[in-house]
């Protein structure tokens, strides 16, 4: 078997990177491409030394200790990107690892890829955070499928209900993890590239852990964009772009299940730590408040719901397209026809908005709002800033802990039950009623002197192709670009 990845995972022009490796074969092939609407090939070798030693326990947390194969250094001539790394024996093994190259000058948008979430599902040599373990090294490889996948649009996590009995064979046959469909790159990230790069819009790219090093790296970007399933945030992370928006800077989300965790970063950001309901484990843990506990944002110990950075909150939305959610046409329920965001589409309220591309799945986030003659409002209570406008709207609901699928940790609590203790107070089956019927809701609001947009979903990418959710994205990175 061979495996491989980068270390550090992202730095500018001149600094250098390092190729990790680990083989029967003392020495590989190793080739760089930068990702985009097509891959671009930059670098290649065929004697990248491999390590060869048998791999010790706990490198979940840990990391891998291995010989380091070649240290390169980036290019000035790289642009901006995402760098996939594919190593291959000559026996046709092939991994994959990557690096992210940043911009040294504003672009139109910064891309921060949702690398902290990444890591959290990344259960190579050992537990993650859904099968056992509280910290995640960055410092390893990354399983089969999180940063290159065939299909994928067939191979995604919102059509696993339909997938046919081919389907499910042709996965395992590419060996693929079982949570490659949750995160990655190869998922959500890389389409939105393409429909960015097709579109004009030159894109700076930065890690998670490069967004809470420093506040500076969205300084002169008129827009910051999440994109997929951006789950895992640290204060740092938070602090930055919202110092960013309430500066005049424009944040667009197009993902779900947004800050939905708090985490740290520790060790010179080798680790990745987040204690989810294991809360009392968490040295952060105390009582009257603890701002830094590894919860739920929304958690009333943290104090922080992320409805104040993103308008809406998971705790308020669930899953769609999954099991024991709603099935739902794949699209919202549009309730603002005449919001700027449908420019350039015929649209009426309650239209359908996203289903050819079945944009409403996975998991969602949403407020609490009311509709009546007047028209639809946020009630406030959850967190959302009251001058948050509802746009458009779908069915989601939280999972009870027997809804999880079987690969989950045997100490999974439901995110509908722990919403229930946490935010509601206790879990019982009649607070769980007041969070049960949640929603993916669509919308934006003004945060001082910007502004903020959000889908409320996970898979928004994958309507990109068709008309209107290119056109939605067309209207809201245009404006934000320009500032119309």
């Amino acid at each position: 078997m061979i495996s491989g990845f980068c270390w550090p995972q992202s730095g500018v022009a001149k600094d250098k990177i390092g190729l990790f490796c680990r083989s029967n074969e003392t020495s590989v092939r190793a080739e760089i491409f930068r990702q985009g609407l097509k891959d671009e090939l930059v670098w290649s070798t065929d004697q990248l030394r491999a390590d060869t030693k048998s791999e010790i326990d706990g490198v979940n947390q840990h990391g891998c200790a291995w010989d380091l194969g070649i240290e390169l250094s980036i290019q000035s001539e790289w642009p901006s990107g995402f760098y996939l790394v594919r190593f291959m024996t000559v026996q046709s093994e092939t991994a994959e690892a990557y690096f992210v190259v940043r911009s040294q000058k504003p672009l139109d948008a910064i891309l921060v890829l949702s690398t902290s979430t990444w890591t959290a599902y990344n259960n190579w040599g050992g537990p993650s955070f859904y099968t056992g373990s509280h910290v995640s090294s960055f410092e390893r490889p990354l399983p089969k499928g999180f940063l290159a996948k065939e299909d994928l649009h067939r191979f995604r996590i919102a059509r696993v209900a339909d997938w046919s009995r081919s389907d499910r064979q042709d996965y395992r046959n590419l060996g693929y993890s079982t949570w490659c469909m949750a995160a990655g790159w190869a998922n959500w990230e890389l389409l939105f590239v393409r429909w960015a790069e097709r579109n004009g819009i030159a894109l700076g790219y930065a890690t998670s852990s490069d967004l809470d090093a420093g506040g500076e790296l969205l300084e002169g970007y008129p827009a910051y964009v999440s994109v997929g399933h951006d789950e895992y945030w640290s204060k740092g992370m938070r602090d930055a772009v919202e110092n960013y928006v309430d500066q005049g800077g424009n944040a667009a989300f197009f993902s779900g299940n947004t800050a939905f965790w708090q985490a740290r970063f520790e060790d010179s950001y080798k680790k990745l730590v987040s204690y989810k309901t294991s809360i009392k484990e968490d040295p952060y843990f105390d009582e009257p408040s603890a701002p830094l506990l590894s919860t739920m944002w929304s958690d009333p110990l943290v104090g922080r719901p992320e409805n104040q950075m993103t308008g809406v909150s998971f705790s308020r939305g669930g899953y769609a397209r999954m099991q024991n959610s709603p099935r739902g046409d794949g699209g919202y329920q549009v309730m603002d026809p005449e919001h700027w965001i449908f420019s350039g589409l015929d649209v009426k309220k309650g239209d359908s908005l996203g289903a050819e591309g079945i944009v409403v799945g996975y998991e969602c986030d949403g407020c609490v709002f009311a509709e009546d003659e007047s028209g639809v409002r946020v009630t406030g209570e959850d967190g959302t800033p009251l001058n948050f406008s509802v746009i458009a709207a779908a069915p989601a609901r939280l999972w009870e802990t027997q809804d999880g699928p079987d690969a989950l940790d045997e100490n999974y609590i439901g995110e509908l039950n722990w919403v229930a203790e946490r935010i509601g107070g206790v879990d019982n089956e009649e607070t769980r009623g007041l969070f049960d019927q949640g929603h993916a809701v669509m919308g934006m609001f003004r945060r001082k002197k910007g502004n903020v947009f959000t889908t409320g979903c996970t898979d928004w990418a994958y309507g990109l192709e068709t008309k209107d959710v290119n056109q939605v994205t067309k209207n809201v990175m245009e404006r934000f670009i320009l500032g119309k």
